[in-house]
């Protein structure tokens, strides 16, 4: 007779929610594409899709981030979200690590990078290594081009970008 105590014991391990095979680096580019510069993060997939073509890593775009994006991120070894923000100056980048936290939120359809690791952390008992990359936005109307402020950077982000996803999680934080 077999035992109850593991529902999972004869399904291959890439069934197995939260233990796929680990992928390198997970790259999210998040906002809305149609709202100028918040459409950072899909801009910036789009040149990283091209210029990371040999690492092992993902490239996904979201208009934001929910709670389903808590498996892929369980099965990776580093997580990159780029997205725009509005603090700072126009065209500032930043680089900061960050750590799961579950905070309060209105709707499960729009979290923050620390609450999506946490819930893979919760859900899959992983979390990995994460960092948030931000250019700072000018202008969040309607469009679908980036203002100059933030075009301009753009290359700049792609490459910490690739630098972080080449370097992996051992060395990432000496680049933030």
């Amino acid at each position: 007779m077999k035992s109850h105590a593991d529902p999972y014991e004869d399904c291959p391990t890439s069934v197995v929610a939260g233990q796929g095979p680990r992928l390198k680096t997970l790259v999210l580019g998040y906002g809305n594409p149609l709202r100028s510069d918040d459409g950072l993060g899909w801009h910036a997939a789009e040149q990283l899709a091209a210029t990371l073509p040999d690492l092992d890593a993902e490239i996904r775009t979201t208009a934001q981030l929910t709670p389903e994006l808590a498996l892929p991120i369980s099965e990776a070894g580093l997580v990159i979200f780029i997205d725009a923000t509005r603090e700072g100056e126009p065209g500032e980048l930043t680089c900061n690590p960050l750590t799961p936290q579950l905070v309060p939120v209105r709707s499960s359809h729009h979290l923050s990078p620390e609450a999506v690791l946490a819930l893979s952390k919760y859900m899959y008992g992983v979390s990995p290594p994460a960092f948030l990359v931000s250019l700072c936005g000018a202008c969040f109307g309607l469009g679908e081009e980036l203002s100059p402020a933030v075009a301009g950077q753009l290359p700049r982000l792609v490459s910490l970008v690739a630098q972080l996803a080449e370097s992996g999680s051992a060395s990432a934080a000496s680049l933030s």
